[in-house]
């Protein structure tokens, strides 16, 4: 399996070309890959993300937020961004982050990033970002998972992580 995944790279191949040119099934494939995960060979998995993703629907808010849009061009463009943040005490900071993702939790949004200012990764809550503003300045995308270390949030799953657990019950 691993020389089928080497000789198609940089092109990707589905669980089921993989099923179909070993001739066993799906399920047996993933727990294939699961195995060659584990066993620290990098293979790199999309499209159980998709899947589970199409089946995830939210409400959108009411109109667009300058935030928000900033948030998510940070994001899609790999730069810095520029925001005024007020804290838990009311506090205002103006600070510059370098955005590695977003997370949802109780009912609210957060962008996870390296402060520059702390010098450490950060979760602020979008509603507590006051105004925010994409640079010029390219970052290099941080580790998510990483950022997330040490943290009441360190637990987190990416939706294609909830489908690996998912179809595994089963």
């Amino acid at each position: 399996m691993v020389e089928e995944l080497r000789a198609s790279a940089p092109r990707a191949l589905t669980v089921a070309a993989l099923a179909a040119r070993f001739e066993m099934s799906k399920r047996t494939v993933q727990r294939d890959l699961q195995a060659l995960l584990k066993a620290g060979v990098p293979v790199r998995a999309a499209a159980a993300a998709r899947e589970l993703s199409a089946r995830i629907v939210a409400l959108p808010s009411s109109s667009s937020s300058p935030v928000r849009d900033a948030v998510e061009l940070a994001l899609a463009t790999d730069t810095a961004l520029r925001l005024s943040y007020l804290d838990a005490a009311g506090h205002e900071s103006d600070r510059v982050v370098e955005p590695a993702g977003l997370l949802t939790a109780a009912g609210r949004w957060y962008l996870i990033a390296w402060c520059r200012t702390r010098q450490a990764g950060r979760g602020f809550r979008l509603d507590r970002i006051t105004a925010a503003a994409a640079t010029t300045d390219r970052i290099q995308p941080r580790d998510l998972a990483e950022l997330l270390r040490g943290s009441a949030a360190e637990r987190a799953v990416r939706p294609g992580t909830l489908s690996q657990d998912l179809t595994s019950s089963t």
